[in-house]
């Protein structure tokens, strides 16, 4: 079963490392300029995330609907939710694409920021926004091809995305500059557009990875839409819905959340913003693996179900529960030794560096139970128990860690490190949560598991 798990996680990991190595382009090398810089990309990060709240959960819609769909042999099923997953993936970047853009000038100032760092902000955001339609479909078509078991393209399509992206960035974020090659002096061009350049770089990647994934899918003999009806299946599209919807919300409350989160943070500074920013991009490397593997256990999860079979599924989770642990384990000691070297990754500013290694220092004792929390999710989405995670994480969120925050910024006067503790309270209520249910078995309740599939 380990071996399962992990030739689906694998890619997998690969991917979501080349999908964080994006966003880590734009901070690193921007991080370069100044703090200023560092604090104009920081800040609309969690809206940013709340943006990919729609694709992902109709991604999840579609890998639950699909990989149950390949348990149970129902092939053409398979087709004909990837055609609906289409029509979720244009939907959701129309609508979305439309909304940043619309409110792009608006979003700084809700968040607290300054004039000196708003307008900057404001324009990052809009240009990034703006191919979300792309975006949409890489997102959701990735999680088509995971469902059918190829995890190797959405990585290959990442990996070309972000060689555009470094590319793109090295020559329009600096201007034209001299260096030194093998003692030789030579002139490297640039743009000199630092922000927007970022942006521009960012968004090209995103235009062409959504094509590449979109063209993958059509080439995919298990999931490709051609020959199936163009029009909305209304019993798949509510099998997919029926698991994306509660998905969504969940994001949602966690992203708005987050972004009631990184507001409150506002309030310390610009210099404690860049540090907050600068390391929640740093931690995430740092649980890619637990990410990794949350894709393959859900995929596997969702054709347990699809096959009927308990004791598959008991030895899926977990499976995945234990060979997660032991990596986060690993994880947060690596991102607790190497904080300081990981800030200064992306930043030059001493104190930026000394602020922002401390909350990573806090936050690495919960990557194991963070990890734990991250494969019962993916399992409870896997087999169609999505409202469980909604409630779980509406919960932990505000209870946990946005009341606590408040309560130390505003009240208490305290700075960063309160703040990531009360991250820290938020990972562990949610572990705390997840294990009981799954100790429980309740996310298991509702399979009906003396039914099984005729053979196709």
């Amino acid at each position: 079963m380990s071996r399962s798990i992990w030739h689906l996680a694998w890619p997998t990991v690969v991917e979501v490392a080349l999908q964080t190595a994006v966003q880590y382009v734009d901070v690193a090398l921007v991080g370069r300029i100044s703090a200023h810089a560092s604090a104009v990309v920081g800040l609309t990060g969690s809206v940013n995330w709340f943006m990919n709240s729609a694709p992902f959960a109709a991604g999840i819609g579609a890998l639950a609907c699909i990989s149950q769909a390949a348990g149970a042999k129902e092939y053409y099923k398979m087709r004909v939710a990837s055609m609906q997953s289409i029509f979720m993936a244009v939907i959701i970047g129309l609508t979305f694409g439309t909304a940043a853009l619309v409110l792009s000038p608006f979003i700084p100032a809700w968040l607290g920021a300054g004039d000196d760092i708003a307008a900057e902000a404001s324009m990052y955001f809009s240009i990034i926004s703006a191919p979300m339609i792309f975006r949409s479909l890489c997102m959701v078509q990735g999680s088509v091809l995971r469902a059918a078991g190829d995890t190797r393209t959405p990585m290959l399509v990442n990996g070309f995305m972000n060689i555009v992206n470094i590319g793109l960035c090295f020559f329009l974020i600096y201007p034209t500059r001299a260096a030194l090659l093998f003692n030789a002096s030579i002139t490297i061009p640039g743009m000199g557009l630092g922000v927007r350049g970022a942006a521009i770089g960012t968004a090209v990647s995103f235009s062409l990875g959504g094509i590449m994934m979109f063209l993958s899918v059509l080439r995919n003999e298990s999931v490709n839409p051609v020959g199936v009806p163009v029009a909305i299946d209304k019993k798949v599209m509510g099998e997919c819905v029926s698991v994306s919807f509660p998905v969504l919300l969940q994001r949602s409350v966690t992203c708005i959340g987050q972004i009631v989160f990184s507001a409150l943070v506002v309030s310390l500074g610009t210099g404690i913003l860049a540090a907050h920013s600068i390391a929640i991009t740093a931690e995430q490397a740092f649980y890619i693996p637990g990410y990794g593997m949350q894709a393959a256990a859900a995929t596997l999860a969702g054709n347990s179900v699809g096959k009927r079979d308990e004791k598959e599924l008991s030895r899926v989770t977990l499976c995945s529960i234990m060979l997660n642990a032991a990596i986060m384990i690993v994880m947060g000691g690596l991102l607790f030794l190497l904080s300081t070297a990981v800030m200064s990754i992306f930043t030059s500013d001493a104190f930026v560096i000394k602020h922002g290694a401390s909350a990573l220092r806090i936050v690495a004792l919960s990557e194991p139970l963070y990890g734990v929390s991250i494969i019962l999710e993916g399992i409870f989405m896997g087999v169609g128990d999505a409202r469980a995670p909604f409630y779980t994480c509406a919960f932990s969120m505000w209870v946990a860690r946005i009341l606590p925050t408040l309560i130390c910024v505003n009240v208490l006067g305290l700075g960063l490190n309160a703040v990531w503790c009360c991250m820290v309270a938020d990972n562990s209520l949610r572990f705390v949560i997840y294990l009981i249910r799954y100790l429980r078995g309740s996310y298991k309740r509702r399979i009906d598991f003396t039914y099984k599939p005729a053979e196709v």
